[in-house]
């Protein structure tokens, strides 16, 4: 079996993440290293599953970031 079929990713209320899916984020966050900010209701199209359960990468204004989880919901 595959690591990624054991690996189950989920959203802050429990939905299930594949690769290519779309999320939003919940809650302003603000990103490490420099003084920007993700915005509520972001969205990040076409995420993409990391070996970390809590992690996801996608990209956010042109730039590809990690995200955790806990802060987006599957849009």
């Amino acid at each position: 079996m595959d690591e990624h079929e054991a690996l189950v990713v989920r959203d802050s209320n429990g939905t299930v993440l594949k690769d290519g899916d779309s999320v939003t984020v919940i809650k302003d966050l603000k990103v490490r290293g420099s003084s920007g900010v993700i915005k509520r209701g972001t969205m990040v199209k076409n995420i993409r599953l990391t070996d970390d359960a809590d992690e996801i990468e996608g990209k956010v204004e042109k730039s590809v970031m990690v995200l955790r989880t806990e802060f987006l919901k599957k849009a």
